[in-house]
Protein backbone atom coordinates (compact mmCIF):
# COMPACT_ATOMS: atom_id res chain seq x y z
CA UNK A 1 0.00 0.00 0.00
CA UNK A 2 1.43 3.27 -1.04
CA UNK A 3 0.06 7.09 0.44
CA UNK A 4 1.61 9.74 0.82
CA UNK A 5 -0.10 10.75 4.38
CA UNK A 6 -3.17 9.42 6.58
CA UNK A 7 -4.84 11.07 8.70
CA UNK A 8 -7.02 9.81 11.74
CA UNK A 9 -9.24 11.77 13.65
CA UNK A 10 -11.09 10.94 17.17
CA UNK A 11 -12.72 13.22 19.16
CA UNK A 12 -15.83 14.10 21.04
CA UNK A 13 -18.15 16.61 21.73
CA UNK A 14 -19.78 18.39 25.00
CA UNK A 15 -23.81 18.92 25.68
CA UNK A 16 -25.06 22.24 25.57
CA UNK A 17 -25.53 21.69 29.10
CA UNK A 18 -24.40 19.33 32.01
CA UNK A 19 -26.43 18.54 34.82
CA UNK A 20 -24.63 16.98 38.26
CA UNK A 21 -26.04 13.94 38.98
CA UNK A 22 -25.54 10.82 41.56
CA UNK A 23 -26.31 7.92 38.84
CA UNK A 24 -24.86 10.32 35.91
CA UNK A 25 -20.95 10.83 35.11
CA UNK A 26 -19.53 12.34 31.77
CA UNK A 27 -16.33 13.58 30.74
CA UNK A 28 -16.42 17.23 31.43
CA UNK A 29 -18.62 17.63 35.12
CA UNK A 30 -19.27 21.64 35.23
CA UNK A 31 -22.02 21.20 37.67
CA UNK A 32 -25.32 23.85 36.94
CA UNK A 33 -23.15 25.52 34.65
CA UNK A 34 -23.74 25.42 30.98
CA UNK A 35 -21.19 23.79 28.85
CA UNK A 36 -20.58 23.38 25.16
CA UNK A 37 -17.28 22.61 22.94
CA UNK A 38 -15.16 19.81 21.64
CA UNK A 39 -12.11 18.03 22.48
CA UNK A 40 -10.20 15.82 19.63
CA UNK A 41 -7.02 13.97 18.89
CA UNK A 42 -5.30 13.82 15.36
CA UNK A 43 -2.77 11.39 14.27
CA UNK A 44 -1.19 11.79 10.87
CA UNK A 45 1.22 9.41 9.21
CA UNK A 46 2.75 8.58 5.73
CA UNK A 47 5.41 7.54 3.58
CA UNK A 48 6.90 10.94 3.81
CA UNK A 49 6.43 12.12 7.30
CA UNK A 50 6.27 10.59 10.60
CA UNK A 51 3.88 10.49 12.84
CA UNK A 52 2.52 13.96 13.96
CA UNK A 53 -0.07 14.33 16.74
CA UNK A 54 -2.47 17.51 17.27
CA UNK A 55 -4.96 18.23 19.41
CA UNK A 56 -7.67 20.94 20.13
CA UNK A 57 -10.21 21.82 23.20
CA UNK A 58 -12.38 24.13 22.53
CA UNK A 59 -14.82 24.92 25.75
CA UNK A 60 -17.55 27.53 26.53
CA UNK A 61 -19.14 28.29 29.66
CA UNK A 62 -21.55 30.21 31.28
CA UNK A 63 -23.45 30.65 34.62
CA UNK A 64 -23.95 31.39 38.00
CA UNK A 65 -21.04 30.44 40.83
CA UNK A 66 -22.57 30.26 44.51
CA UNK A 67 -25.23 31.91 43.40
CA UNK A 68 -24.15 35.47 42.69
CA UNK A 69 -20.96 35.20 40.41
CA UNK A 70 -21.34 35.30 36.89
CA UNK A 71 -19.00 32.94 35.05
CA UNK A 72 -18.38 33.34 31.49
CA UNK A 73 -15.38 31.69 29.92
CA UNK A 74 -13.71 30.42 26.47
CA UNK A 75 -10.96 27.93 27.03
CA UNK A 76 -9.09 26.61 24.01
CA UNK A 77 -6.30 24.73 23.18
CA UNK A 78 -4.94 24.34 19.83
CA UNK A 79 -1.81 23.06 19.03
CA UNK A 80 -1.73 25.17 15.59
CA UNK A 81 -2.54 28.69 16.32
CA UNK A 82 -5.20 30.00 13.94
CA UNK A 83 -4.98 33.58 12.06
CA UNK A 84 -8.06 34.88 11.11
CA UNK A 85 -8.34 35.72 7.41
CA UNK A 86 -8.70 39.60 6.96
CA UNK A 87 -11.56 39.73 4.03
CA UNK A 88 -14.72 40.20 5.90
CA UNK A 89 -16.15 43.10 8.01
CA UNK A 90 -16.49 40.73 10.76
CA UNK A 91 -14.10 38.34 12.24
CA UNK A 92 -14.33 35.11 14.14
CA UNK A 93 -12.15 35.24 16.95
CA UNK A 94 -9.85 31.82 16.94
CA UNK A 95 -7.94 30.65 19.89
CA UNK A 96 -9.22 33.60 22.36
CA UNK A 97 -9.11 31.99 26.24
CA UNK A 98 -10.41 34.13 28.59
CA UNK A 99 -12.42 33.45 31.79
CA UNK A 100 -15.02 36.29 33.12
CA UNK A 101 -15.85 36.73 36.72
CA UNK A 102 -18.69 39.39 37.05
CA UNK A 103 -20.69 40.53 40.14
CA UNK A 104 -23.35 43.30 41.01
CA UNK A 105 -20.13 46.29 41.50
CA UNK A 106 -16.78 44.56 39.82
CA UNK A 107 -16.05 42.36 37.27
CA UNK A 108 -12.47 40.45 37.12
CA UNK A 109 -11.05 39.31 33.48
CA UNK A 110 -8.69 36.87 32.90
CA UNK A 111 -6.60 35.61 29.76
CA UNK A 112 -7.36 37.50 26.12
CA UNK A 113 -8.74 40.76 27.43
CA UNK A 114 -8.89 44.42 25.25
CA UNK A 115 -8.35 46.99 26.80
CA UNK A 116 -9.74 50.68 25.47
CA UNK A 117 -9.14 53.94 27.28
CA UNK A 118 -11.25 56.93 26.20
CA UNK A 119 -12.38 58.78 29.02
CA UNK A 120 -9.05 60.80 28.88
CA UNK A 121 -7.48 63.07 26.05
CA UNK A 122 -4.02 62.05 26.57
CA UNK A 123 -4.37 58.68 27.91
CA UNK A 124 -6.33 57.47 24.84
CA UNK A 125 -5.39 54.02 23.36
CA UNK A 126 -6.73 50.50 22.82
CA UNK A 127 -4.43 47.56 23.33
CA UNK A 128 -5.02 43.73 22.82
CA UNK A 129 -3.21 41.95 25.36
CA UNK A 130 -2.88 38.78 27.67
CA UNK A 131 -3.37 38.70 31.32
CA UNK A 132 -5.69 40.17 34.15
CA UNK A 133 -8.34 43.21 34.59
CA UNK A 134 -10.33 44.20 37.49
CA UNK A 135 -12.93 47.06 37.66
CA UNK A 136 -15.01 47.98 40.03
CA UNK A 137 -17.90 50.56 41.16
CA UNK A 138 -18.38 51.62 44.64
CA UNK A 139 -20.30 54.60 46.28
CA UNK A 140 -18.45 56.39 48.30
CA UNK A 141 -21.36 58.61 49.42
CA UNK A 142 -25.15 59.09 48.48
CA UNK A 143 -24.31 62.00 45.72
CA UNK A 144 -20.28 60.64 45.07
CA UNK A 145 -19.40 57.49 43.15
CA UNK A 146 -15.52 56.11 42.31
CA UNK A 147 -14.72 53.67 39.65
CA UNK A 148 -11.72 51.85 39.67
CA UNK A 149 -9.81 49.91 36.90
CA UNK A 150 -6.47 48.09 37.33
CA UNK A 151 -4.79 45.92 34.57
CA UNK A 152 -0.96 43.81 34.29
CA UNK A 153 -0.42 41.93 31.02
CA UNK A 154 1.64 40.94 28.92
CA UNK A 155 1.52 42.69 25.23
CA UNK A 156 0.79 40.80 22.26
CA UNK A 157 2.10 43.73 20.19
CA UNK A 158 3.24 46.77 19.54
CA UNK A 159 1.43 49.74 18.32
CA UNK A 160 2.29 51.77 14.58
CA UNK A 161 1.40 54.19 12.35
CA UNK A 162 2.42 53.87 8.49
CA UNK A 163 2.01 56.43 6.50
CA UNK A 164 2.74 57.27 2.75
CA UNK A 165 1.20 58.13 -0.51
CA UNK A 166 -0.31 55.43 -3.03
CA UNK A 167 0.75 54.51 -6.60
CA UNK A 168 -1.09 55.61 -9.60
CA UNK A 169 -3.56 52.70 -10.77
CA UNK A 170 -1.75 50.78 -8.26
CA UNK A 171 -4.52 49.40 -6.04
CA UNK A 172 -2.35 46.54 -3.98
CA UNK A 173 -0.95 44.92 -2.21
CA UNK A 174 0.79 47.40 -0.13
CA UNK A 175 3.25 46.02 2.26
CA UNK A 176 3.37 47.62 5.98
CA UNK A 177 6.38 48.26 7.79
CA UNK A 178 6.98 47.89 11.70
CA UNK A 179 7.95 50.75 14.39
CA UNK A 180 11.94 49.40 14.07
CA UNK A 181 11.42 48.93 10.39
CA UNK A 182 10.51 45.46 10.32
CA UNK A 183 9.18 43.88 7.28
CA UNK A 184 8.16 40.67 8.22
CA UNK A 185 5.81 40.36 10.96
CA UNK A 186 2.42 39.64 11.89
CA UNK A 187 -0.44 42.40 12.22
CA UNK A 188 -3.19 41.33 15.15
CA UNK A 189 -6.49 40.58 13.56
CA UNK A 190 -8.57 43.61 14.03
CA UNK A 191 -6.33 46.44 15.24
CA UNK A 192 -5.94 48.18 12.21
CA UNK A 193 -7.49 51.48 11.01
CA UNK A 194 -6.85 52.40 7.41
CA UNK A 195 -7.54 56.07 6.39
CA UNK A 196 -7.70 56.98 2.46
CA UNK A 197 -7.71 61.02 2.17
CA UNK A 198 -8.32 61.58 5.82
CA UNK A 199 -11.09 58.72 5.73
CA UNK A 200 -11.16 55.48 7.64
CA UNK A 201 -12.32 52.59 5.60
CA UNK A 202 -14.19 49.70 6.12
CA UNK A 203 -12.42 45.66 6.04
CA UNK A 204 -14.27 43.29 3.44
CA UNK A 205 -13.92 42.33 0.03
CA UNK A 206 -17.51 43.72 -0.55
CA UNK A 207 -16.36 46.94 1.21
CA UNK A 208 -12.98 49.21 0.94
CA UNK A 209 -9.86 46.96 1.69
CA UNK A 210 -8.45 43.26 2.75
CA UNK A 211 -5.98 42.49 4.65
CA UNK A 212 -3.19 39.71 4.96
CA UNK A 213 -2.46 39.71 8.87
CA UNK A 214 0.32 36.75 8.11
CA UNK A 215 2.35 39.08 5.59
CA UNK A 216 1.23 42.22 6.51
CA UNK A 217 -0.55 43.45 3.25
CA UNK A 218 -3.05 45.71 2.21
CA UNK A 219 -5.01 45.16 -0.98
CA UNK A 220 -7.56 48.34 -1.94
CA UNK A 221 -10.65 47.09 -3.18
CA UNK A 222 -12.22 48.82 -6.87
CA UNK A 223 -14.53 51.04 -4.74
CA UNK A 224 -11.35 53.05 -3.78
CA UNK A 225 -9.45 53.66 -6.70
CA UNK A 226 -5.93 54.68 -5.72
CA UNK A 227 -3.43 57.25 -7.65
CA UNK A 228 -0.56 59.01 -6.91
CA UNK A 229 -1.67 61.69 -4.62
CA UNK A 230 -3.63 59.13 -2.56
CA UNK A 231 -2.60 59.66 0.72
CA UNK A 232 -2.69 56.39 2.90
CA UNK A 233 -2.38 56.31 6.85
CA UNK A 234 -2.66 52.49 8.43
CA UNK A 235 -2.55 52.33 12.90
CA UNK A 236 -2.58 48.42 13.96
CA UNK A 237 -0.81 46.31 16.26
CA UNK A 238 2.16 43.51 15.05
CA UNK A 239 3.62 40.84 16.65
CA UNK A 240 7.16 42.15 18.33
CA UNK A 241 8.71 39.35 20.08
CA UNK A 242 12.17 41.01 20.57
CA UNK A 243 11.77 41.40 24.15
CA UNK A 244 9.24 39.95 26.65
CA UNK A 245 7.22 43.37 26.95
CA UNK A 246 4.68 43.87 29.99
CA UNK A 247 1.91 46.56 30.54
CA UNK A 248 0.90 47.90 33.72
CA UNK A 249 -2.26 50.28 33.39
CA UNK A 250 -4.80 51.85 36.57
CA UNK A 251 -7.18 54.52 36.57
CA UNK A 252 -9.33 56.40 39.23
CA UNK A 253 -12.26 58.65 38.32
CA UNK A 254 -14.51 60.00 41.49
CA UNK A 255 -17.69 61.41 40.88
CA UNK A 256 -18.54 64.23 43.11
CA UNK A 257 -22.39 65.23 43.59
CA UNK A 258 -22.31 65.09 39.99
CA UNK A 259 -20.10 68.42 39.93
CA UNK A 260 -16.88 67.70 40.00
CA UNK A 261 -15.12 64.46 38.35
CA UNK A 262 -11.58 63.50 38.90
CA UNK A 263 -9.55 61.43 36.86
CA UNK A 264 -6.61 60.09 37.69
CA UNK A 265 -4.64 57.58 35.45
CA UNK A 266 -1.28 55.63 34.86
CA UNK A 267 0.16 53.61 31.83
CA UNK A 268 3.46 52.21 31.25
CA UNK A 269 4.69 49.67 28.60
CA UNK A 270 7.77 48.59 29.20
CA UNK A 271 10.58 45.80 27.63
CA UNK A 272 12.54 43.63 29.78
CA UNK A 273 15.70 44.05 28.80
CA UNK A 274 16.75 41.05 30.72
CA UNK A 275 14.25 38.43 29.03
CA UNK A 276 15.27 38.42 25.05
CA UNK A 277 12.87 36.32 23.15
CA UNK A 278 13.67 36.45 19.32
CA UNK A 279 16.52 38.25 19.45
CA UNK A 280 19.17 37.22 21.87
CA UNK A 281 22.28 39.69 22.18
CA UNK A 282 25.69 38.99 23.70
CA UNK A 283 27.79 41.48 26.03
CA UNK A 284 29.21 42.95 22.89
CA UNK A 285 26.32 44.11 21.50
CA UNK A 286 24.92 44.91 24.79
CA UNK A 287 28.08 46.95 25.55
CA UNK A 288 27.45 48.81 21.91
CA UNK A 289 24.25 49.77 22.56
CA UNK A 290 24.38 50.68 26.15
CA UNK A 291 27.05 53.73 24.17
CA UNK A 292 24.89 55.04 21.31
CA UNK A 293 22.19 56.66 23.51
CA UNK A 294 18.34 57.44 22.33
CA UNK A 295 20.57 57.73 18.65
CA UNK A 296 18.71 53.93 17.64
CA UNK A 297 19.25 54.86 13.88
CA UNK A 298 22.59 53.80 14.73
CA UNK A 299 22.05 50.55 16.20
CA UNK A 300 23.67 48.74 13.08
CA UNK A 301 26.22 46.25 14.18
CA UNK A 302 28.93 44.72 11.98
CA UNK A 303 27.86 41.39 10.68
CA UNK A 304 30.86 39.04 9.88
CA UNK A 305 31.78 35.87 11.22
CA UNK A 306 34.94 33.61 10.87
CA UNK A 307 33.60 30.92 8.54
CA UNK A 308 35.86 27.57 7.47
CA UNK A 309 35.70 27.11 3.60
CA UNK A 310 33.27 25.07 1.48
CA UNK A 311 32.18 24.53 -1.85
CA UNK A 312 28.85 26.16 -2.34
CA UNK A 313 29.57 28.88 0.24
CA UNK A 314 29.18 32.47 -0.32
CA UNK A 315 32.03 33.25 1.33
CA UNK A 316 33.89 36.96 1.75
CA UNK A 317 37.80 38.26 2.06
CA UNK A 318 38.87 41.71 3.63
CA UNK A 319 41.17 43.84 1.63
CA UNK A 320 42.58 46.46 3.24
CA UNK A 321 42.85 50.02 0.78
CA UNK A 322 45.15 52.87 1.63
CA UNK A 323 43.56 56.02 0.42
CA UNK A 324 45.38 59.49 1.56
CA UNK A 325 47.09 57.87 3.58
CA UNK A 326 44.31 56.67 5.56
CA UNK A 327 44.10 52.66 5.72
CA UNK A 328 40.82 51.44 4.93
CA UNK A 329 39.06 48.05 4.81
CA UNK A 330 36.48 46.51 2.99
CA UNK A 331 35.00 42.58 2.04
CA UNK A 332 34.89 41.02 -1.56
CA UNK A 333 33.21 38.21 -2.52
CA UNK A 334 36.32 35.22 -3.18
CA UNK A 335 36.66 31.92 -4.18
CA UNK A 336 40.28 31.73 -3.06
CA UNK A 337 40.17 28.82 -0.13
CA UNK A 338 43.11 31.07 1.30
CA UNK A 339 41.50 34.16 1.80
CA UNK A 340 37.89 33.60 1.61
CA UNK A 341 37.25 33.95 5.54
CA UNK A 342 34.37 36.09 5.99
CA UNK A 343 30.83 34.97 6.40
CA UNK A 344 28.59 38.22 6.06
CA UNK A 345 25.31 38.99 6.66
CA UNK A 346 23.92 42.46 4.80
CA UNK A 347 21.43 44.50 5.69
CA UNK A 348 19.18 47.41 3.65
CA UNK A 349 19.95 50.47 5.17
CA UNK A 350 19.11 52.90 2.41
CA UNK A 351 20.30 54.92 -0.71
CA UNK A 352 23.35 56.61 -0.45
CA UNK A 353 23.51 55.26 3.09
CA UNK A 354 25.70 51.78 2.02
CA UNK A 355 28.64 50.85 0.47
CA UNK A 356 27.42 47.96 -0.82
CA UNK A 357 25.33 46.89 -3.90
CA UNK A 358 24.35 43.57 -5.40
CA UNK A 359 26.24 41.90 -7.86
CA UNK A 360 23.96 40.04 -10.73
CA UNK A 361 27.43 37.44 -10.67
CA UNK A 362 27.56 33.39 -11.08
CA UNK A 363 27.33 32.27 -7.52
CA UNK A 364 25.14 29.97 -6.14
CA UNK A 365 23.13 32.98 -4.08
CA UNK A 366 23.13 36.49 -3.78
CA UNK A 367 26.65 38.30 -3.92
CA UNK A 368 27.08 42.08 -2.59
CA UNK A 369 29.50 43.96 -3.98
CA UNK A 370 31.49 47.43 -2.29
CA UNK A 371 31.35 50.57 -4.35
CA UNK A 372 33.83 53.14 -3.24
CA UNK A 373 32.39 56.44 -2.47
CA UNK A 374 32.75 59.48 -4.42
CA UNK A 375 33.27 62.98 -3.18
CA UNK A 376 32.43 61.26 0.45
CA UNK A 377 28.91 60.50 -0.57
CA UNK A 378 27.97 56.53 -0.29
CA UNK A 379 26.75 54.92 -3.67
CA UNK A 380 25.31 51.37 -2.31
CA UNK A 381 22.27 51.12 0.05
CA UNK A 382 23.74 48.01 1.69
CA UNK A 383 26.16 46.96 4.32
CA UNK A 384 27.44 43.91 6.27
CA UNK A 385 25.27 44.99 9.46
CA UNK A 386 22.41 43.95 11.39
CA UNK A 387 20.14 45.91 12.77
CA UNK A 388 19.64 45.76 16.57
CA UNK A 389 16.18 46.59 18.42
CA UNK A 390 16.81 48.20 21.31
CA UNK A 391 14.38 47.68 24.69
CA UNK A 392 12.37 50.67 25.33
CA UNK A 393 10.07 52.00 28.19
CA UNK A 394 6.82 54.35 28.09
CA UNK A 395 5.11 55.88 30.56
CA UNK A 396 2.33 58.15 30.74
CA UNK A 397 0.52 59.93 33.97
CA UNK A 398 -2.64 61.91 33.52
CA UNK A 399 -4.95 63.82 35.58
CA UNK A 400 -8.09 65.73 34.56
CA UNK A 401 -10.88 67.75 35.93
CA UNK A 402 -14.36 68.37 35.22
CA UNK A 403 -16.53 70.88 36.90
CA UNK A 404 -19.42 72.13 36.07
CA UNK A 405 -19.46 76.12 36.88
CA UNK A 406 -23.10 76.23 36.23
CA UNK A 407 -25.78 74.22 35.17
CA UNK A 408 -24.82 74.95 31.29
CA UNK A 409 -21.22 75.76 31.55
CA UNK A 410 -18.68 72.92 31.90
CA UNK A 411 -14.93 73.40 32.48
CA UNK A 412 -12.93 71.01 31.63
CA UNK A 413 -8.62 70.54 32.68
CA UNK A 414 -6.16 67.74 32.15
CA UNK A 415 -2.52 67.45 32.65
CA UNK A 416 -0.25 64.68 31.34
CA UNK A 417 3.16 63.53 31.98
CA UNK A 418 5.48 61.47 29.90
CA UNK A 419 8.09 59.33 30.49
CA UNK A 420 9.69 57.74 26.32
CA UNK A 421 13.49 55.87 26.79
CA UNK A 422 13.52 54.59 23.29
CA UNK A 423 16.89 52.51 24.71
CA UNK A 424 16.98 51.40 28.42
CA UNK A 425 20.69 49.55 27.91
CA UNK A 426 22.03 53.09 28.27
CA UNK A 427 21.97 56.25 30.19
CA UNK A 428 22.86 58.54 28.14
CA UNK A 429 20.26 61.51 27.25
CA UNK A 430 18.16 60.17 29.41
CA UNK A 431 17.37 63.76 30.72
CA UNK A 432 15.62 64.20 27.18
CA UNK A 433 12.74 61.50 27.67
CA UNK A 434 10.52 63.19 29.85
CA UNK A 435 7.38 65.51 28.20
CA UNK A 436 4.48 67.61 29.25
CA UNK A 437 0.96 68.45 27.98
CA UNK A 438 -2.15 70.48 29.19
CA UNK A 439 -5.66 71.01 27.62
CA UNK A 440 -8.28 73.64 29.14
CA UNK A 441 -12.01 73.08 27.68
CA UNK A 442 -14.91 75.65 28.51
CA UNK A 443 -17.89 74.86 27.00
CA UNK A 444 -21.27 76.66 27.43
CA UNK A 445 -24.56 75.92 26.04
CA UNK A 446 -27.20 79.10 26.01
CA UNK A 447 -30.80 78.95 25.26
CA UNK A 448 -31.51 81.59 22.52
CA UNK A 449 -35.50 80.36 21.85
CA UNK A 450 -37.81 78.76 24.25
CA UNK A 451 -40.14 78.13 21.17
CA UNK A 452 -38.33 75.94 19.01
CA UNK A 453 -35.76 75.06 21.96
CA UNK A 454 -32.88 76.26 20.11
CA UNK A 455 -29.77 76.38 21.64
CA UNK A 456 -26.53 78.30 21.35
CA UNK A 457 -23.41 75.93 21.93
CA UNK A 458 -19.46 78.08 22.02
CA UNK A 459 -16.51 76.91 23.48
CA UNK A 460 -13.02 77.89 24.16
CA UNK A 461 -10.26 75.58 24.29
CA UNK A 462 -6.24 75.97 24.83
CA UNK A 463 -3.83 72.97 24.26
CA UNK A 464 -0.07 72.90 24.87
CA UNK A 465 1.94 69.75 24.11
CA UNK A 466 5.94 69.89 24.74
CA UNK A 467 8.37 69.04 21.81
CA UNK A 468 9.23 66.01 24.46
CA UNK A 469 5.98 64.65 25.03
CA UNK A 470 4.77 61.07 23.72
CA UNK A 471 1.48 59.93 23.66
CA UNK A 472 0.72 56.22 23.58
CA UNK A 473 -1.23 56.69 20.49
CA UNK A 474 -2.14 59.83 17.94
CA UNK A 475 -3.62 62.43 19.22
CA UNK A 476 -5.34 65.20 16.23
CA UNK A 477 -7.11 63.70 13.76
CA UNK A 478 -5.89 61.79 10.77
CA UNK A 479 -5.89 65.05 8.90
CA UNK A 480 -4.41 67.52 11.22
CA UNK A 481 -0.92 68.06 9.09
CA UNK A 482 -2.60 68.84 6.43
CA UNK A 483 -5.23 71.24 7.01
CA UNK A 484 -2.67 73.05 8.55
CA UNK A 485 -0.48 72.83 5.92
CA UNK A 486 2.33 70.86 7.47
CA UNK A 487 4.08 67.99 6.13
CA UNK A 488 2.57 64.27 6.19
CA UNK A 489 5.34 63.06 8.74
CA UNK A 490 6.09 66.40 10.49
CA UNK A 491 8.81 66.86 12.73
CA UNK A 492 8.29 67.28 16.48
CA UNK A 493 7.62 70.33 17.97
CA UNK A 494 6.06 72.52 21.07
CA UNK A 495 2.31 73.19 20.33
CA UNK A 496 0.46 75.94 21.59
CA UNK A 497 -3.13 75.69 19.72
CA UNK A 498 -6.23 77.73 20.39
CA UNK A 499 -9.80 77.16 19.42
CA UNK A 500 -13.23 78.60 19.82
CA UNK A 501 -16.14 77.55 18.21
CA UNK A 502 -19.74 78.64 18.17
CA UNK A 503 -23.20 76.56 16.73
CA UNK A 504 -26.84 76.36 16.94
CA UNK A 505 -28.51 73.61 17.31
CA UNK A 506 -32.73 72.70 17.92
CA UNK A 507 -33.45 70.24 20.67
CA UNK A 508 -36.76 68.69 21.19
CA UNK A 509 -38.02 66.94 24.26
CA UNK A 510 -37.09 63.55 22.82
CA UNK A 511 -33.54 64.38 22.23
CA UNK A 512 -31.04 66.56 19.86
CA UNK A 513 -32.09 66.92 16.10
Amino acid sequence: MNFDSLVLFSGSSIASQVINTSTQRDIFNFGNINAQGSFGREIGFGNNQSAVVNSNLNVQLSGMLADSIELQAAISDNNIPIQPDGNTQQLNEFDQVYIRFKKKNWQLNIGDIDIRENENYFLNFYKRLQGLAFETTNKISKNSLSKTVVSGSIAKGKFTRNVFNGLEGNQGPYRLNGANNETFFIVLANTERVFLDGQLLQRGEDQDYVINYNTAEITFTPRRMITKDTRIQVEFEYADRNFLNTNLFATQQVDINKKLKINVGFFQNSDSKNSSINQVLNSKQKQFLSEIGDSIQKAFYPSAILDSFAAGKILYEKVYDTLDNVVDSFYRYSTDPLKAKYNLGFTEVGFGRGNYLPDNGNANGKVFKYVPPVNGVKQGNFDPVIILITPKKQQLMNLGFDYQLTKNTLLKTEFASSNYDVNTFSKINNGDDKGFAAKVNLSNAKQVKSKNDLMLLSSVDYEYVQNKFQPLERLRNVEFTRDWGLPVVAEKATENIIKTSGSEKQYRKSGAI
